[in-house]
């Protein structure tokens, strides 16, 4: 048994916060709801995207890069003390400076004693307005210095998570990578939002496709998927925009693509479902996508356009 369940069982947790300029208030946010989490019986609990700050990158600022830490730096230890004082799973979201001039959007995953299970470093980088990621960070590796690649999920006492963070949320061959390398659950931090100027028919149309796409990895790779947003307004530091409305609307939603649980897009929550970690391998006999997969016709799919 674990935490009173049976070893089918996996009760994970979702957060969804407001972010402040004071790092020390932002992480205390975060520890105030996985606290709480933790108490309803989660085993796992993930954060949003760079959650100990506000999301910086509306702008490209040089001094922002004072934000960055080292791993080991100070939010990877407050987040390990976290994970090992109440014997949980804990994904966190870092500013990671690797090197002098090298920085990533760096994806944490804490055991249950504390340790780090894993880093995923974000693959994925948008440069559009208000998002001026590539500014900021470096791509993660297509390979680690072990080989393996850069898509691998992270072993842990809960199972093989594989984590992503928010711009991959878009790309199917990210998700499939994951499950082929046999990711039991597939975690995308986020930070993601409305321009505020964006009419209310298109601020539908993108919330729906960014729900719409996630629930079709899951669906194509009959796997849960744990997506935490943000939520709240951010002002753009330079004046020139009006900034960000973050749209929330975090999910966790089943290996069919069902809801299992979903959050507004006003209100910092804390999202807990339990799910059945037999369930995959249940949906997988009757939808055997992988089974079907034609890999010898896939060739071209490595090619930037088919001209």
């Amino acid at each position: 048994m674990i935490h009173g369940k049976t070893r089918s069982q996996l009760t994970v947790a979702a957060i969804q916060q407001h972010c402040s300029d004071d790092k020390a208030v932002s992480l205390a946010t975060s520890e105030r709801l996985i606290r709480e989490a933790a108490k309803r019986g989660a085993q796992l609990v993930v954060l949003q995207e760079l959650h100990a700050t506000l999301y910086f990158c509306q702008t490209e600022d040089t001094d922002i890069f004072e934000l960055a830490e080292p791993i080991p730096g100070p939010t990877s230890t407050y987040l390990s003390a976290l994970a090992k004082e109440l014997g949980i799973v804990l994904v966190g979201s870092i500013f990671e400076r690797r090197m002098n001039g090298v920085y990533h959007n760096t994806a944490v995953v804490f055991e249950t004693d504390g340790s780090l299970a894993g880093i995923y470093r974000k693959m994925h980088i948008p440069d559009d307005p208000g998002f001026y990621e590539k500014f900021y960070f470096t791509p993660g590796d297509a390979n680690f210095n072990d080989g393996t690649s850069g898509f691998t999920p992270i072993q842990t006492s809960v199972g093989k998570l594989g984590v992503l963070v928010c711009w991959d949320q878009w790309y199917p061959e990210a998700a499939r990578l994951m499950a082929l390398s046999g990711a039991e659950l597939l975690i995308y931090p986020t930070a993601i939002g409305w321009d505020i100027t964006d009419d209310k028919d298109e601020q539908a149309r993108q919330l729906d496709a960014w729900v719409t796409v996630q629930r079709g990895h899951a669906v194509a790779n009959n796997l849960p998927v744990i997506a935490p947003n943000r939520v709240g307004t951010e002002p753009d530091p330079s004046g020139q925009t009006d900034g960000i409305l973050f749209w929330g609307n975090s999910f966790i939603c089943g290996p069919q693509g069902e809801f299992l649980a979903r959050a507004d897009e006003q209100q910092e929550d804390i999202l807990i479902t339990t799910l059945d970690r037999n369930r995959s391998e249940s949906v997988r006999r009757i939808w055997p996508y992988l089974r079907d997969r034609r890999i010898d016709a896939y060739g071209d799919i490595l090619k930037r356009v088919r001209d």
